[in-house]
């Protein structure tokens, strides 16, 4: 798969080692961009080192299931984030940066090393995500018609709009991990997106969520994805 001018065809054009970036409620998903305002000293540093080197980070959840709380500096983390590469960045002028990711492959948080950095470094996998590599890989298997068709119905009762020729040109992978990027659920329902082992699984995920999200809102009348 291209992100930015790099090209990554297998595990091994990636690094073993990443620095990571915990964000709550956020994942980045293969193929899928990502703008980040960068404005915590660490985070600034992580950057600095990343675009001296090969513009990789892991974008990874806190995991406040098993301890520690909202307010920790160094919270347990989940076990599966996503590789980003920088694919454009802008200096503010004070202090900050305007940073795009590209999603390249999921991974595995190994082990979180010792380090004299600021940010957080993993020892990462992504042998159990070797599909993110190829793209396309599991379009033809998903119900492209009835996810936009889930879409229109929840941005209609939320009286949003979007662009639709947009969405139109859109890969079905691209669609899928954009819109499951874009939901507004919680880290737990994000997770879930993330894991999700193939691209049908996560469109039939974010379906599902949809339509219980629907029902809640405005009750289940029968009418909704019917």
């Amino acid at each position: 798969m291209l992100a930015g001018n790099a090209t990554y065809s297998a595990p091994g054009d990636l690094p073993a080692t990443v620095p990571l970036f915990p964000l709550t409620g956020a994942v980045l998903l293969p193929k899928a961009q990502m703008p980040l305002n960068i404005f915590e000293p660490r985070y600034v540093a992580m950057i600095d080192a990343a675009l001296k080197g090969d513009r990789v980070v892991g974008m990874i959840q806190p995991d406040f299931n098993v301890g520690g709380t909202a307010g920790d500096d160094t919270p347990p983390l989940v076990t599966v984030g996503c590789l980003g590469r920088i694919v454009a960045y802008q200096e503010t002028g004070d202090g900050r940066y305007l940073v795009t990711l590209t999603g390249i492959a999921r991974f595995t948080l190994e082990e979180e090393l010792e380090t004299v950095t600021p940010y957080r470094i993993g020892r990462i996998s992504v042998a159990d995500f070797t599909m993110d590599f190829d793209t396309g890989c599991g379009e033809s298997a998903v119900d492209r018609e009835g996810l936009v068709k889930a879409l229109r119905i929840y941005l209609d009762a939320n009286d949003l709009e979007a662009d639709w020729e947009s969405i139109d040109r859109a890969s079905t992978e691209v669609l899928v991990n954009a819109l499951s990027m874009m939901s507004p659920y919680g880290p737990a329902e994000k997770q879930a997106l993330l894991e999700a082992p193939d691209l049908r699984t996560r469109a039939e995920t974010l379906v599902a969520l949809t339509e219980v999200d629907l029902a809640r809102r405005e009750g289940d009348d029968g009418m909704i994805l019917q």
